[in-house]
């Protein structure tokens, strides 16, 4: 015969009750609080005129005249597509360069090692931006210039030091007993390297492509230093110059531009969001 397993209700004391309701209540206050920006950029792109709050948080009138104003009258699509590239090279080269290191701090053995991980540590003391002016006199003296996207992606793939803690973290969670195995069966580090830790790893690479990715998208500082001509513009250039354009700023039309700014992220989001899950959980565990 097959037990059904049986349901137990368990009785919560009045206080108990208190404390599930209060956090029930605060998780609701917190969504509402987050989203409630989010659906103010969306009902300004949505409504007519140019005011941001016009019509109201809820518009009384629909249109989708500032997208197709964005779509016509600006250069988005160039925005979008250099940002994309920018942001596909940098993620990539920083994946590459990342797990290499990760993997020789954490499992070699080699003189300097202890520094080097401090030297990591220490750099990310201080912010990108006070390498603007080295950046500068560097870029000033190259024959090609710096008015371009493949100097850019150069520079912004050496803010690698916090993605090659985050991954040291991870590659330390893997147990040590495969690599010695695999050195027993008589596997160089460069097997070990490819054929148990990047296998291992993939969860992680994903979670470090997507900060990576993230960081580039929405990084201005070092792009308004570099780039000048409006055929390599990254989108938080060209939004920030619809802000200058003109006397008067179209708020609607920018919300549809921020709003369609934000759709490349969503789906690499929703594509990935099981792996990121996964990565992060388990870069945060320690055997």
């Amino acid at each position: 015969m097959i037990k059904k397993n049986k349901i137990y209700k368990v009785k919560l004391k009045k206080q108990d009750k208190i404390k599930l309701w209060a956090s029930r209540v605060f998780l609701w206050i917190s969504i509402l609080i987050i989203a409630f920006p989010i659906w103010a950029i969306i009902s300004a792109s949505l409504s007519p005129g140019t005011s941001f709050y016009e019509n109201g948080i809820i518009p009384k009138a629909v249109t989708f005249d500032n997208y197709i104003n964005v779509l016509k009258n600006t250069d988005f699509l160039i925005w979008i597509k250099n940002s994309l590239i920018l942001c596909l090279f940098v993620s990539m080269i920083q994946v590459i360069m990342t797990l290499p290191a990760a993997y020789s701090f954490s499992r070699l053995r080699f003189a300097g090692k202890k520094y080097g991980l401090m030297t990591l540590l220490i750099l990310q003391m201080f912010p990108a931006t006070m390498a603007i002016p080295a950046i500068l006199s560097v870029a000033y003296k190259l024959p090609f210039g710096m008015d371009n996207l493949p100097f850019l992606v150069l520079v912004l793939c050496g803010s690698s030091a916090y993605n090659i803690w985050l991954m040291k973290g991870f590659v330390d969670g893997i147990p040590k007993e495969l690599d010695e195995a695999a050195l027993v069966d008589g596997a160089s580090h460069f097997k070990i390297f490819t054929k148990i830790i990047i296998p291992l790893a993939k969860p992680m690479l994903i979670v470090i492509f997507f900060f990576s990715f993230i960081g580039v998208f929405g990084e201005f500082m070092i792009s308004a230093a570099l780039l000048k001509s409006p055929q390599v513009k990254t989108l938080v250039l060209g939004l920030n110059g619809m802000m200058k354009s003109g006397s008067t700023t179209s708020w609607p039309v920018y919300a549809a531009a921020s709003v369609m700014a934000t759709i490349p992220l969503t789906v690499i989001f929703i594509s990935i969001q099981k792996f990121i899950a996964k990565g992060l959980v388990a870069g945060a565990v320690k055997e």
